[in-house]
């Protein structure tokens, strides 16, 4: 059993980007700008976003944090996102999820332009995903490819099965696993709440993705001997033993699961990682697109 360690993976993609950006720099080019809006105080996002703007920081990207209050209305936040189109010097926008519910998520995606999208969630840019086109790619999902990459795990052939059908993980992920590529050309099957024999799917997969939200889910009897395990649950649980007052737990009970394995991810330390850097990668193609092609 080997751990994918998101954390060096993402590292070398941080090391990379860190060497191109200063050649931007020292050429006298335009550095990619992020730009984060945060809408109220959950702790989560806050904790999120933090790791996004220390990670522009380290790459050498310049970053703006946006931060409202949880009251601000729909208009003056949509006004913003329009302002932060228009506005030359920002490359890539993000809106940090979840939103109050007063704030339609859907309609502040929909405004976001996509050629900033870097979170890759427009309908435009989920669209040309689809159709196998030039875009960005949701960056959980394209953070789990980079990870399959960087550990060179064979993916041609292999049935994977994803447990959880959102829009953020579960059905891009089966889009990317399927399509002509490496990683991809597996044969998908995505599971949810409703699936009949869920157990008898899980445990026949080469590479199996839990993706629900639900600590500890996915059991030792769900899973195939030399399975790729791919957690990408990440719940905050009430644990007084701690100084925060709370652990993180993953969809996979690790500890039970983990000698059964190939490769396993840990949680925390697996795939959050990889969304970050795959967030960079998206914002310095961003960047690229827009002002060296």
């Amino acid at each position: 059993m080997q751990i994918l360690n998101g954390k060096e993976a993402s590292q070398a993609i941080k090391d990379s980007l860190k060497l191109e950006v200063a050649q931007l720099s020292t050429n006298g080019k335009t550095v990619p700008h992020l730009v984060a809006v945060l809408v109220g105080n959950n702790g989560a996002s806050e904790t999120y976003v933090a790791a996004k703007v220390k990670a522009c920081e380290e790459v050498g990207f310049k970053s703006t944090l946006i931060h409202f209050e949880e009251e601000v209305s729909s208009l003056k936040l949509l006004d913003k996102i329009r302002d932060l189109n228009t506005d030359p010097d920002v490359d890539g926008i993000l809106v940090q999820l979840p939103l109050p519910q007063h704030i339609s998520a859907e309609e502040v995606i929909n405004t976001i332009d996509p050629s900033k999208d870097v979170d890759g969630f427009h309908p435009s840019t989920v669209g040309k995903m689809v159709l196998g086109h030039p875009t960005f790619i949701p960056a959980t999902p394209y953070g789990i490819l980079l990870l399959l990459e960087h550990y060179k795990i064979e993916t041609k052939g292999k049935h994977a099965v994803i447990i959880g059908r959102s829009n953020i993980v579960g059905r891009p992920m089966s889009i990317l696993l399927s399509a002509s590529a490496n990683p991809g050309n597996c044969t998908v099957t995505i599971c949810h709440s409703h699936t009949k024999n869920l157990n008898e799917f899980a445990a026949s997969a080469d590479i199996l993705i839990a993706a629900l939200g639900k600590p500890g889910f996915v059991k030792e009897d769900m899973v195939k001997q030399g399975a790729v395990v791919i957690d990408v649950g990440i719940t905050r649980v009430l644990d007084a033993s701690k100084k925060s007052g709370y652990s993180i737990q993953g969809d996979v009970a690790f500890e039970e699961v983990a000698p059964k394995c190939s490769f396993i991810t840990p949680v925390p330390g697996g795939v959050g990682p990889m969304t970050i850097a795959a967030l960079m990668k998206n914002t310095f193609k961003a960047c690229s697109v827009k002002h060296f092609e």
